[in-house]
């Protein structure tokens, strides 16, 4: 049975003493008998997390102008700003999610606080990819039924959209936090942890169907444009190379539009579906970071584009409307 340790060193450092020891002896002694404090780990910030929190913040502020302009602005109610309004707050929410996860992977280490931020995180990217969809299913609508796109019942389904794509974005995001993590079983986890190797594939596996739908409805679209674009052109007796230089600016426009999306998510989402918890995190980590840069091209392409917003934005910050945007008009390569 072990004593007190201080009566134990008093002992010793007594009978060195009497023996008439050397005092560096005695102070080896005592060192020997004294349990060594280990100094406190320092704290180690991954360049990589570094890397993610400024590309969440950059969402964050980009996106927040986004969603202040249309929701302080009561013109830009239309079914196509709700849609970008509900990107905005989804790319937004995601910038949030990277902030918050630098903090608590940092300051804040708990298994709450990861599985609430990787819940967040699922939720705002699912309903930013989701209402991707949504804003083609939009523009296609409104070229194939364009006589009667402004009516009632295309916001009704516009908002039918909506709360299913962040209803079901909600529940993804839920998915860990209610027990389908790693925590308990690490062999189950995927390249992010605590998300599980099935919960990632059926992630992947929805993407890689969102972006066949895309695909799919942007060759229709780019039909209807140049089908428009040659109508157009007939009926202005415009020369056959203005109805090709503008025919091709549409489709440039959209291959932009979904090689960006692709080029972004494709890394993220074929990795996640190959490789598990035992590869080296900086391959998570290379494509993840593409990813998130999605969210920040996403305001440039579909909300600093649009004229209205662009009339909005320059309300808000100068006061006026330059007249090169008043006097503009749209063509079939705005889409």
């Amino acid at each position: 049975m072990t004593g007190d340790p201080k009566a134990n060193l008093s002992g010793l450092l007594r009978g060195y003493l009497d023996a008439g020891a050397p005092v560096e002896n005695v102070s080896a002694a005592v060192s020997s008998q004294v349990p060594g404090v280990e100094p406190e780990p320092e704290l180690v910030v991954n360049p990589w997390d570094i890397v993610l929190c400024t590309s969440g913040t950059l969402i964050s502020c980009e996106n927040a102008i986004v969603v202040l302009i249309i929701f302080h602005n009561p013109s830009l109610r239309a079914p196509m700003f709700l849609l970008i309004g509900s990107l905005a707050l989804a790319d937004l929410l995601a910038g949030v999610g990277l902030i918050i996860n630098f903090v608590f992977a940092y300051l804040l280490q708990s298994e709450a606080t990861r599985l609430v931020t990787i819940g967040l995180i699922v939720a705002s990217f699912s309903a930013s990819v989701c209402s991707l969809l949504a804003i083609t299913v939009d523009r296609y609508l409104s070229l194939y039924y364009a006589l009667t796109y402004h009516s009632e019942r295309t916001v009704t389904f516009t908002y039918v959209m909506l709360i299913m794509l962040w209803g079901t974005s909600i529940c993804l995001g839920l998915l860990p936090i209610l027990g389908w993590n790693c925590l308990r079983d690490e062999s189950t986890c995927s390249v992010v942890r605590p998300l599980t190797k099935n919960n990632t594939a059926i992630l992947s596996i929805s993407f890689l169907f969102m972006f066949a739908l895309m695909l799919q409805l942007y060759i229709q679209i780019c039909k209807i444009v140049m089908r428009h674009a040659h109508q157009i052109a007939l009926q202005h007796h415009f020369l056959a190379t203005s109805h090709y230089v503008t025919t091709r600016k549409g489709v440039s426009t959209l291959a932009i539009i979904l090689g960006t999306f692709a080029a972004c998510w494709m890394p993220f989402t074929l990795y996640s579906l190959i490789a598990d918890y035992t590869y080296p995190s900086i391959y998570t980590y290379a494509t993840l970071l593409p990813a998130t840069y999605n969210s920040i091209i996403n305001p440039v392409i579909y909300a600093f584009r649009n004229q209205e917003i662009q009339k909005a934005l320059c309300l808000i910050c100068c006061g006026c409307i330059p007249s090169s945007l008043s006097q503009r008009t749209r063509s079939p390569s705005d889409v």
